[in-house]
Order: C-alpha cells, then structure tokens, then sequence
C-alpha cells in the first residue's frame, strides 16, 4: 500500500479539492483525507502509479508538491537535518563573507559546491581562507542580523519531539552557527565543523576532518544506531549535494527547494511547501502540530 501527499505552499493555501479528487479516481484511491484545509490532503493506492512523474510534472506547474511513498513506517522516529539553506534561509559562510567585503566571490562558490561542481572539502577550505583575519565577535552580529529561521522549523521539531522522536542536526556549516540553530529550534544534538580563531580573530583554517557528504552518512548511521534504530526509521531532509548521501539512506530523504541536480536524484521533492511538509508526509494533521 502507498500514500499520495498532496501539500501547497502554508502562505496560499490553494489545494484544489476538485485535484485531489481527480488524481484520486485516475489512480483508484481510496478515501482523501485533508490534512490541512486548503493545504495538504492525502489518499491511499494500492501500487506505485506508473504515470507518477508526468503528473508530478504537471502539478508543479499550479504550485502543488505531489509525493507517493510507502504507507508502512512512514512515521519517523529520528528527524536528521542540513542547516544552511534548509533549517535557516542563508549558508552562514556567504554571509560571513559579506561582512569580510569577499561576498561575491564566496557566493559563486558556495553555489557551485552545493550543485556538485565541485568537490565540498576543498570549496569549504578555500571559501574559509578568505575570512583569514576577520574578528570573531562577527559571528554574533551575523546571527542576529543575517540568519533567518525557514518557516515550519520550530513547528517541525517540536512535533517530531512531542511524537517520541530524536532530532538532529548535522551541518557542513559551522558550529558557531549550529550550537545557537539548534538552541533555539530545540534540537536533541548538532554536529558541524570548527572554525578556528587566534587572538579573537578567525585564521582562515578549519578544523580537519571537514564534516561533509560521507560524514553526515556516517552521523545518520552512528546516532540511529545508538539509539537502536536503522536507517528506513528517519527522516532526513536537505537542499545540497553534499546532502545526497545521507538523503538516499533515510528512510524517507527530502529534498527541500532543493538545487537541480539534487532534487533529479530524490524521489521526495518538496519545492512549494516548508517545513512542515515533512510532518505532512508523515500523516500528521496540522491539529496535531505542537508549538504553534
């Protein structure tokens, strides 16, 4: 048995009823239920649709992420999360970057990393190099002027910790950044890389080993594993390409507004909703949400 996730963007609020009850006789459904009015519904079918990609296709187009996943273990019992550009609407080095006057030219790499142009240690190492002597006593000022939570992150973990479940977050970005994330959305734990600083001022080094793509595998499997679950029993959910890894383990991997090349290679796409897309996919209803 599978289940059909249909969720618009929280601000629009315009899932049509008349779509969902299309798709649903199309596919031989079973009864939609609205998880959300207006927002998220979702419906039963007894197989995998062969047409499932042309339709997603087609409903990108008026603004409606369309997931079919297995029905069975859907809910989640560990929640693993990329910070930048996932849980916060910013990558924490770009902004550093900006206050260092070196903006644009960390932006360009930064981009390319993410899309997998190039390989995330070594574009980590050289963006770090350009901060080489800018004062710590920045990293403050950047969180509180520059870094934005994303709508539906307080709401998601507060949910998923209500429910039982471990959350995590685990981060390419640093863990200046992370440590106050993390505070403030109540996450369990974080991990992210160090920056290292002399005299009040950062070197321009970082501490090795570079947490990225094989590392965050390696905390899906270590932190499930410590809490005696597998893989199929998280969550994961990321937007880069250093996010692949840990988002093709998962048992369920969501790419969040995610870059092209990430998204090509994830079958859980949301692109329209937030964060709180991921309880829907879940079968939460937005009654049963916590902290809002």
């Amino acid at each position: 048995m599978h289940v059909v996730s249909l969720i618009c963007a929280p601000d629009r609020r315009d899932l049509d009823a008349a779509l969902v009850a299309s798709l649903r006789n199309a596919w031989g459904g079973g009864d939609a239920v609205w998880l959300a009015p207006d927002e998220a519904a979702e419906f039963p079918v007894a197989a995998m649709p062969e047409n499932r990609w042309d339709v997603w296709g087609d409903v990108q187009g008026l603004g409606v992420d369309l997931v079919v996943q297995r029905a069975e273990g859907r809910r989640k019992k560990m929640l693993l999360a990329d910070m930048d550009s996932t849980l916060i609407q910013q990558e924490c080095v770009d902004e550093l970057a900006e206050v260092a006057g070196v903006g644009a030219h960390v932006k360009d790499i930064t981009a390319r990393a993410m899309n997998g142009e190039l390989p995330f240690q070594e574009a980590l190492r050289e963006r770090v190099a350009l901060l080489k002597g800018l004062p710590v006593a920045v990293i403050d000022r950047v969180l509180a002027e520059r870094i934005t939570l994303t709508p539906g992150g307080p709401v998601l973990v507060a949910t998923m910790k209500a429910n039982g479940a471990y959350t995590a977050l685990v981060s390419g970005g640093f863990t200046a950044f992370s440590a106050d994330v993390a505070a403030r959305l109540g996450f369990d734990t974080h991990r992210a890389n160090t920056l290292q600083a002399r005299n009040g001022v950062l070197t321009g080094e970082i501490a090795e080993p570079i947490l990225g793509r094989d590392a965050k595998i390696a905390s899906l499997r270590e932190i499930s594993a410590g809490l005696g679950l597998g893989a199929q029993d998280v969550i994961a959910v990321g937007d880069g390409a250093n996010d692949l890894g840990m988002l093709g383990l998962a048992g369920t991997g969501v790419a969040l507004h995610a870059k092209p090349v990430v998204a090509a290679e994830c079958d859980v796409r949301i692109n329209f909703g937030d964060l709180t897309a991921l309880l829907f996919l879940q079968g939460y209803a937005r009654d049963e949400f916590a902290g809002v």
